[in-house]
């Protein structure tokens, strides 16, 4: 045994004798994982992620260099043969090529540019929600600073900018403050982005209707699609090049991946039931009807990923709003038909 802090001299004892008493030691508590003795919670250090080496990327790369090294080398023996054969033949050569080299890289900076305009809209929406969640005040500020900068080409929001820029300096929260900006620049854009989606859906629903191939629809309305996503992504500030226009493609296919896909609700269905159009109107402009709420859905999720607030203060569009447009003016064209007379019978003669 270990003598005590009395200081007295170790003895000998048996197990057995009745005087022994054992007594549990206080230790001090375990410090769990992520705190200290005093229950004070730790930061640990995340471990940084290994950096592994992508082989697909490396062989794109390597390929599309030497792609780009024999295009360079095919260049300059058509140059040199162009000045064998004739001097003011090289010279015409050696012009084409620097402007087509001038091309190319003004082509390069505007992609490049596009491309960083549509991250600065995934930022500014990725921080507008974070601003909602947290009703931080100085993350709504640089929300709202980013926005107006966003924005600043866009001629019809500019009452709703100044009245942003004299309400930056005042005391509201985060969240108001992110909501008041939706209210005042988003607004007037989601009204025409709504119109721009039902023009489109209905464009393709009339032409889908008399159209005599199944394929001709198909690529009808992908073009149509193409043209939407293009239109809302130049409303709302992002002016996409062909890059871009690549990425919003494959963003808005994963949106709708996400959010259900393609598919029609029950609830559609059987407002498209609920209107009798089956037994009002033919089938071919029922197809017509779907491939026009086909171009609806694929708008609404372009709207979602070319806005760069999250919808907060003001209500998403539904397919609902535009399924009840399309079918309303497809009822106003089958009721628009003149009805035929109805023959009335003669007056019969009264007895007596």
């Amino acid at each position: 045994m270990i003598a005590s802090d009395r200081g007295r001299d170790p003895a000998t004892f048996s197990p057995s004798d009745p005087r022994v008493r054992l007594e549990r030691a206080e230790l001090p508590p375990l410090a769990l994982a992520g705190e200290d003795t005093a229950g004070t919670a730790l930061v640990l250090p995340e471990p940084a992620p290994r950096r592994r080496l992508r082989w697909g990327g490396l062989f794109w790369t390597s390929v599309s260099g030497l792609v780009l090294l024999g295009l360079a080398l095919a260049i300059v023996r058509l140059i040199s043969d162009l000045f064998s054969y004739a001097q003011p033949a090289g010279w015409v050569g050696v012009a084409l090529t620097v402007t087509a080299g001038v091309a190319l890289t003004v082509i390069l900076i505007r992609e490049a540019v596009g491309l960083a305009r549509l991250a600065s809209v995934d930022a500014i929406r990725t921080r507008a929600a974070a601003a909602i969640a947290s009703d931080d005040r100085k993350e709504g500020q640089a929300v709202v600073a980013a926005l107006l900068s966003q924005t600043r080409r866009i001629p019809r929001l500019a009452r709703g900018r100044r009245h942003l820029e004299d309400l930056r300096s005042d005391i509201i929260d985060g969240r108001d403050l992110v909501q008041l900006a939706e209210r005042e620049l988003m607004e007037p854009l989601d009204a025409e982005a709504r119109r721009i989606i039902g023009t489109a859906a209905r464009r393709v629903s009339i032409v889908t209707a008399v159209s005599p191939r199944a394929a001709i629809d198909m690529v009808f309305v992908l073009i149509n699609a193409v043209s939407l996503m293009r239109r809302l992504a130049n409303l709302y500030g992002s002016r996409p090049g062909a890059l871009g226009m690549i990425r919003l493609f494959r963003h808005m296919v994963s949106h709708l991946a996400v959010t259900g896909g393609m598919a029609m609700t029950d609830s559609l269905i059987q407002q498209v039931i609920g209107h009798g159009l089956a037994a009002k109107l033919s089938a071919r402009l029922g197809e017509g009807v779907l491939n026009g709420l086909l171009t609806a859905r694929l708008g609404l999720a372009a709207l979602d990923i070319t806005r760069p607030l999250p919808f907060a203060a003001l209500p998403r569009p539904s397919l609902n709003d535009i399924a009840g447009s399309l079918l309303r003016s497809s009822q106003g064209t089958d009721q628009g038909k003149p009805a035929a007379p109805k023959h009335s019978e003669p007056p019969r003669a009264e007895a007596g």
